[in-house]
């Protein structure tokens, strides 16, 4: 392992000064060096020891977070950003340069650094499956290497951000989920593109004003306690309120007794809102602790005597999809969620997992890539070789997926054929699918061809509905919280075959060395 120290900046006055006019920004615009020290010591490996090698590289998960039976996929926006802006600056050559372990000719490569490689990807809100690609970049061996780490760090962050979204927002059944995590986050950046995920994951609004800013989403938010605190009591605090955001009243009930001062006071407040507005509407109340089911009813029953049964309830506090699920059970009233910490940090799986690996190389002049794989004592670990693509199964009737076919990039299908897939670990497990009974969509697209883009991203709004659309494509026994169904990731005979003579090959080598 390699030890380096920088070395040690002074900061003087002028330094001081030019950090408080912006030099030194918290969020970094070149993100070049968010990459690990290893891809960068490889680099120079590559360059001291040159070679026109072309390389396949998978970036794919192995394993659903959350307890669930896929993963919806998300953060590509911020990679195409990331490669387009792809370079060293003067400033990270010469900080490369401090590091004592980078060659003069190497640091001057790196000047003239750009990606001139192909990308292809799945595109955000998809739902996804363990093993399969998510993104699979194909560029000479140095390139490849740099962009590991970001990929996976933009990639790894928001796709599992958005599936827990997707599991929160399918445990309401329908009712409005709120992303409320910002002050609870990793960081700004985890606060930000966490919300960004959320929102493609399925939530109505997000409270992160900046997330709002940038990605051109619905911002919501109501009070706080410290609000109702701050005044000499509760009905006076409520009227403020109601007063200044009559068509947003939305009244925090909890700050001393929701059922004998709260709820009370509201339903004053919106009698008095009532009268002087009859269109008065968009008005309920929020329970931030206690009993939510409880809570929930009786507050519900004592709207509806005093004439306001349309009054929005909702709640937030440490809610998770397994929480809400439980007061849906118990016949809470609540129908407006607010979730922060459980959703914006996914506590209870707070790692994706996704990993990237080398797949396939060739020589620059070669037409074909050789296939490589990496073994492992874990069976789930061995990698699939080869230059692959996806196929997506569709029932042809239901339109849900039948399954996902991984395979090599020059195969082809005949949908009016019957197709046999199998189990590529458990390979008795065999399935035919009735030729003209199922249609095919190829999942990976092309993001950068050549080191151009040549992919427009939608809108976090348009990729909410496009994830929207695919959890349809799932069947109920898949998307349920606990015990799902899991889809099937097949690949192609074809490939099942390169696989297998792979394993031999190396398997042979190994007694060899014995």
């Amino acid at each position: 392992m390699i030890v380096v120290q920088s070395e040690r900046i002074r900061y003087d006055t002028n330094v001081i000064n030019t950090m408080r006019k912006g030099e030194f920004a918290m969020r970094a615009q070149n993100l070049t060096l968010l990459t690990d020290l290893y891809e960068l010591t490889m680099m120079q490996g590559y360059y001291e020891n040159p070679s026109d090698q072309i390389v396949v590289f998978d970036a794919f998960y192995r394993k659903n977070p959350c307890g669930g039976a896929y993963a919806v996929c998300a953060g590509l926006e911020q990679v195409i950003e990331y490669v387009r802006d792809l370079h060293f600056s003067p400033d990270d050559i010469d900080y490369l340069r401090s590091l004592h372990i980078f060659n003069d000719d190497f640091l001057e490569y790196l000047r003239g650094f750009h990606f001139t490689g192909d990308i292809y990807a799945i595109p955000e809100g998809t739902v996804v499956f363990p093993r399969e690609p998510l993104l699979k970049v194909v560029a000479p061996i140095m390139e490849a290497q740099l962009v590991e780490t970001a990929i996976l760090n933009m990639i790894n962050h928001q796709s599992l951000i958005a599936t827990k979204a997707s599991r929160v927002v399918y445990a309401a059944k329908g009712d409005g989920i709120m992303e409320f995590g910002l002050r609870r986050a990793q960081g700004p950046d985890a606060g930000i593109y966490g919300a960004r995920a959320a929102m493609i994951g399925g939530c109505i609004g997000t409270s992160n004003v900046l997330t709002g800013q940038m990605f051109d989403v619905p911002v919501k938010g109501t009070h706080a306690h410290s609000w109702i605190m701050s005044f000499p009591d509760e009905y006076t605090a409520f009227k403020t309120y109601a007063n200044l955001y009559p068509n947003a009243c939305l009244l925090l009930v909890d700050t001393y007794d929701v059922l004998d001062s709260g709820v009370p006071n509201a339903i004053r407040v919106f009698k008095e809102m009532k009268e002087k507005d009859p269109n008065f509407h968009g008005y309920g109340i929020r329970i931030d602790s206690g009993d939510l089911a409880y809570l929930s009813k009786k507050a519900s029953e004592m709207l509806e005597a005093a004439g306001f049964g349309d009054a929005i309830i909702s709640a937030s506090s440490d809610l998770d999809e397994y929480l809400i699920d439980s007061l849906k059970a118990q016949g809470a009233t609540i129908n407006s969620w607010g979730v922060g910490t459980n959703l914006i940090t996914s506590k209870d799986c707070p790692a994706f997992g996704g990993v990237y690996k080398l797949a396939a190389i060739k020589d620059k002049d070669d037409e074909d890539f050789v296939p490589k794989i990496k073994l492992s004592e874990n069976t789930e670990k061995i990698t699939n070789p080869g230059n692959k693509t996806i196929y997506r199964i569709y029932d042809k009737v239901t339109g849900k997926i039948r399954a996902d076919l991984i395979c090599m990039v020059d195969e082809t299908f005949d949908e009016s054929k019957d197709m046999i897939i199998f189990d590529p670990i458990e390979t008795w497990k065999k399935t035919k699918i009735k030729g003209g009974t199922y249609t095919l969509r190829e999942l990976l697209v092309p993001i950068f061809q050549k080191g151009l883009c040549v992919y427009t991203s939608p809108s976090v709004m348009e990729m909410q509905a496009i994830c929207k659309k695919e959890q349809e494509t799932l069947w109920p026994e898949t998307r349920r919280l606990v015990n799902p169904q899991k889809v099937y990731v097949d690949l192609s005979d074809k490939l099942y075959k390169v696989k297998s003579q792979l394993l031999e090959e190396m398997s042979m080598k190994a007694l060899d060395l014995q």
